[in-house]
């Protein structure tokens, strides 16, 4: 279907969603959110995505946060609605059965940083800029900032970084945990399209089991999480993309996964 917030394209199993308001540098409204979501349940849908590339169109801004025109005259109830629409929307990409790449290009504040925590990893442009700056705004983050990011870089930074309203550039970003890689500028798209080309060449149903192991063992004890992955281990084992794995490396052949559970 045509989006008007955001732009979705699928080729070659690797599915991009690009932010599409870049007279305002991406921001989110309830229009992007109801778009993402819309856009979210087709990839869910379609057997042929094994991975996910999030990035914002023009090469000034990720996403710069929440469009401030939208959030000023909003009531109580009406702030926490939208607030838990963003936190679904962070949830869902969360629980999409491929891996979801950030692919940051400039400015990611405020609900750009929240949605760049939300995916698997982050790759960023060396001009890319972070932080949570709602503080500055008399207000806090709404997008599960104050959560994801003590989760990916301690209590102590996330304060920090929540309570001053700091940005930072990405390569501090990468120090402190937050971002996995920085590319030049120029380099960004490339880097980050060799990495989904080489997560789509991978059995889907084996991607799927190393994002549910990793995600949901992280909020249990290492027992109950190295129980969880000896049962995705032997469906592994037995699945078409297993058997097909395994019998490649045997005959000394490239593998040729269909992406099939059983």
């Amino acid at each position: 279907m045509a989006y008007d917030t955001i732009l979705l394209s699928r080729e070659d199993g690797i599915a991009v969603i690009k932010f599409n308001r870049p007279k305002a540098l991406n921001a989110i409204n309830p229009d992007v959110v109801r778009e993402m979501n819309q856009a979210l349940g087709e990839i869910e849908e379609d057997p042929t995505v094994k991975v996910l590339v999030l990035t914002g169109e023009g090469d000034k801004a990720f996403v710069a946060g929440a469009d401030i025109s939208h959030m000023v005259n909003l009531t109580p109830l009406q702030a926490r609605e939208f607030s838990r629409a963003g936190q679904e929307m962070m949830f869902r990409m969360e629980r999409l059965p491929v891996p979801v790449v950030a692919c940051v290009n400039g400015f990611a504040l405020g609900g750009g940083t929240e949605i760049a925590m939300s995916c698997d990893f982050i790759y960023a442009a060396e001009r890319a800029k972070f932080g949570q700056p709602e503080i500055t705004l008399g207000i806090i983050p709404g997008f599960g900032g104050t959560q994801r990011l003590s989760r990916l870089v301690g209590k102590a930074m996330a304060k920090e970084l929540c309570m001053t309203g700091a940005m930072i550039g990405a390569k501090e970003a990468r120090e402190i945990g937050l971002v996995n890689r920085v590319f030049p500028d120029d380099a960004l798209w490339e880097e980050t399209l060799k990495a989904a080309k080489k997560i789509a060449s991978m059995g889907k149903f084996s991607l799927r089991s190393v994002k549910e192991c990793i995600d949901r063992g992280y909020d249990v004890d290492l027992r109950d999480g190295c129980h969880m992955e000896a049962d995705a281990f032997g469906l592994c084992m037995v699945s078409p993309d297993g058997k097909e794995g395994m019998s490649a490396f045997l005959e000394k052949r490239k593998p040729e996964f269909k992406g099939e559970r059983f």
